[in-house]
């Protein structure tokens, strides 16, 4: 096994981090870091901070230089931190001391690994929304084609009130269409800026470090937090528990999914399946168990991370060392979820004589609600329901229909109604359509 299944060439099509995997990257990372830098010496410069032709030289040479993470491995190891031996390679690499003196002036090694980051997940909502936008999209669709299509509604595992596919469709989409929505407030909150120094005071930045950061900021289309937040977590926290709801609300999703595609139930059909090495019968729901497992990998993750979050004083190596550990493998999982979700939404049908059967073949059980209020319109509603518990019973010992007893007992009752499930839903198509409109829109 892989030490990570996300950058596995085994696991890659079960577990797919597709572009999102190269933002997780050594040389992603190192990147980010030099345009960091890159940035810093320009506004810097623009300020009068450090001589404008040495943040010329700096910035240029940030887009330009190639540094090997390999080679930062050692003063990593050492330093705890990547920085000095990235600054160090950085300074050699440019052949200009004059100019290179001035690189990472005034900055700590947290405000360049933290705003290098921000860069990073920045571009992974970016990649993560348009799947995101493209999965709801097709969930709109199928809810709107299915919207007065009956199923079995279920609660405790068991058949509780005939309710649509559509409908169903739509509870799997509606929470992600608000994750959607919340994007821009997300962005806003949590994309930040760090430029505070050595331990949060900016002293090392001089008078105009209020100045600088705010054009940092700007000039990396980044938000300026206006104060240090080394040790607050928060924007990290937030993005990880959105991370964290999408990955939960796909992975409810595939926990029906499963549910649906079980021998014996066998009402949807996931377009493609998984063949066993030995059982030619078997198409197993590979995607929905995929999902599955990487939902609850991010359940963990997102509790190891809120754990990450007690840093102790202005700055804390553990707690950090901690999130460097998790955010990486939640953000991750979080896309693989989502990969197979938008792939599935493309496929997914339902199988609609087994929906139908579902109902029939529970004897019509299904309908016993819609029976007993259909009664109490002639029988006090306690009474009501207590007649119909007892046809129910009977039902279940004796193996008859709830139908054929009811219109045994009530002759003189139009019962065809309470039987048919097009009528019995409800507002779950409403709901379904809602959805879909709300959908179409994004």
């Amino acid at each position: 096994m892989a030490a990570s299944v996300f950058d596995s060439p085994l696991y890659s099509r079960l577990f797919p981090a597709g572009d999102v995997g190269k933002l997780f990257t050594d040389t992603a990372e190192v990147r980010a870091m030099l345009l960091v830098e890159g940035a810093l010496a320009r506004v810097q410069g623009a300020l009068g901070v450090i001589p404008e032709t040495a943040a010329a030289f700096i910035h240029r040479a940030a887009m330009e230089v190639q540094i090997d993470p390999a080679g930062l491995a050692a003063p990593t190891g050492q330093n705890g931190v990547s920085v000095p031996g990235l600054v160090a390679a950085f300074r050699a690499a440019m052949e200009a001391p004059e100019h290179a003196q001035y690189a990472h002036w005034g900055a700590t090694s947290q405000d360049i690994i933290d705003t290098g980051l921000m860069l990073r997940l920045r571009q992974m909502l970016v990649l993560q929304e348009e799947m995101l936008r493209a999965t709801v999209k097709a969930l709109g669709r199928l809810a709107a084609d299915h919207a007065d299509l009956p199923m079995a509604a279920r609660t405790y595992g068991q058949h509780a009130t005939p309710t649509s596919f559509g409908a169903t469709v739509a509870h799997w989409g509606a929470p992600l269409l608000d994750l959607v929505g919340e994007l821009p407030a997300l962005r806003q909150s949590s994309l930040w800026v760090s430029l505070s120094g050595a331990a949060g005071t900016s002293a090392a930045l001089g008078p105009r470090a209020f100045e600088t950061r705010e054009a940092l900021a700007k000039a990396l289309n980044l938000h300026d937090p206006a104060r240090s937040w080394h040790s607050d977590r928060g924007p990290i926290l937030r993005i990880a528990d959105w991370q964290a709801r999408l990955a939960l609300a796909l992975g409810k999703m595939a926990e029906d999914l499963l549910i649906l595609t079980q021998t014996g139930i066998g009402e949807v059909s996931l377009g493609a399946a998984g063949a066993s090495s030995t059982m030619p019968q078997k198409q197993n729901p590979v995607s929905p168990s995929a999902m599955a497992a990487t939902a609850r990998h991010v359940a963990g993750l997102q509790a190891t991370l809120q754990g990450a979050a007690l840093h102790r004083l202005d700055r804390d190596g553990a707690a950090w060392f901690t999130e460097w550990l998790v955010l990486p493998q939640l953000c991750l999982a979080t896309t693989a979820t989502l990969i197979h979700a938008q792939s599935l939404s493309q496929t997914l049908a339902p199988l609609p004589r087994a929906m139908l059967g579902a109902m029939i073949d529970g004897q019509n059980l299904i309908h016993a609600e819609a029976l007993s209020f259909a009664l109490a319109a002639h029988l006090p509603r306690p009474d009501a329901q207590a007649a119909i518990k007892a046809l129910c019973k009977k039902a279940g010992e004796t193996g008859a229909d709830l139908a054929d007893l009811a219109r045994a007992s009530y002759p003189d009752l139009d019962l065809s109604p309470v039987f048919d499930p097009t009528q019995q839903m409800g507002l779950a198509p409403d709901e379904a359509r809602r959805f879909a409109a709300a959908a179409g829109a994004l």
